[in-house]
């Protein structure tokens, strides 16, 4: 059937809130549908959100005749180059366990495993999210002992790049890149040759405040925090990663309300902040790639608000050229990568 008719291949797509679920023959969308749940939130064993999210989706498997791979996002795992990675025991294992994070994806690689088994199809992961690609020097924070850490949205941001590349004709090999994925939390990247060779860590680090999460901070206010308030780790992680940026100044995280609230001068100032330090940021990865930029890529869902973009525009035009891609592909990457492997034009890695 592959041989005549292409590949066909199911793509999984967990998050906190709801799991997406695409059905492609090679990078062609057939069928998608997302499934709400609150499995992350739940008291249920790791093992139970699995065979939950197993059941949600069998009447959509029901709906397939056949499919050739599966191919699912990747949760956090050890440092590692982008590629697609197939399914194995060693990756299965450091899921399970929850080594790297806990984190709602680390369901998808599970599930794609007893799918994989199931229907005796391979089961692959593409450019999870600790991708690590960044060159030496981009690494050194300051603090002997601290590490500045590649954690970004590295499936789309690559699956970006590739599609830029060949709209525009730009050989990926010689190409440079920004791209701002720009969605709960902010990845600012500069691509080159479509390695991420820096970003600022996505969910704790570096870059712009967003949505939810803080940037980076004064490190003499984070002192007098953590000491003066005798605050957990846990607890900080919590305010820093899911109660900070927009949420935290103005008390909700629904982008389209702020956006009607700006004509108040309160939330006017921080919403031009934010705008100001997603600037900055754009601008050191201009720096980082010396100046040679082929475009800068805005992705994410906060790209479809023509207002925010035109605003970011405003004080960018020190970059030729800008492309504007609304939304997240992810479910588009991860059948682009595993049709990729399976047509031969890209090489399987080996996760160990």
């Amino acid at each position: 059937m592959t041989g005549r008719c292409g590949f066909f291949i199911l793509t999984i797509n967990p998050g906190s809130t709801s799991t997406e679920i695409g059905y492609f023959k090679n990078n062609t969308c057939l069928i998608q549908e997302t499934f709400p749940h609150s499995i992350h939130n739940s008291r249920m064993s790791f093992q139970q959100q699995v065979t939950s999210l197993h059941n949600d989706i069998k009447p959509f498997l029901g709906q397939l005749n056949t499919f050739d791979a599966i191919a699912s996002r990747g949760g956090p795992l050890k440092p590692l180059p982008g590629g697609v990675y197939k399914i194995n025991k060693a990756m299965i294992r450091d899921y399970q366990n929850q080594t790297y994070s806990k984190h709602p994806s680390n369901l998808g690689a599970i599930l794609a495993n007893k799918l994989s088994k199931e229907f005796s199809v391979p089961a692959y992961i593409v450019d999870p999210v600790s991708v690590d690609e960044m060159i030496p020097k981009a690494k050194i924070s300051g603090v002997p002992t601290i590490e500045r850490k590649s954690r970004s949205h590295a499936l789309n941001i690559k699956f970006c790049v590739y599609k830029a590349s060949t709209e525009n004709n730009i050989p990926i090999e010689k190409s440079n890149f920004i791209v701002a994925h720009l969605g709960g939390g902010f990845s600012i990247a500069a691509v080159k040759r479509g390695r991420i060779i820096d970003v600022n860590d996505a969910l704790l680090g570096m870059g712009p405040f967003s949505i939810e999460r803080a940037g980076a901070l004064p490190l003499s206010g984070l002192i007098d925090l953590i000491y003066d308030n005798s605050i957990s780790k846990e607890e900080l992680t919590e305010l820093l990663s899911k109660n900070s940026g927009l949420k935290g100044y103005l008390g909700t995280n629904n982008f389209k309300e702020i956006e009607k609230r700006l004509n108040e001068k309160d939330v006017q100032l921080i919403y031009e902040a934010m705008i100001y330090q997603i600037q900055k940021e754009i601008g050191a990865m201009f720096a980082a790639l010396n100046g040679c930029v082929d475009a800068c890529i805005f992705t994410g869902g906060l790209a479809k608000s023509h207002r925010l973009i035109n605003n970011l525009l405003s004080n960018l035009c020190f970059i030729d050229q800008i492309i504007i891609y609304p939304g997240s592909f992810e479910l588009d990457a991860l059948a682009n990568g595993v049709y990729r492997v399976m047509s031969g034009q890209l090489n399987q890695k080996e996760y160990t």
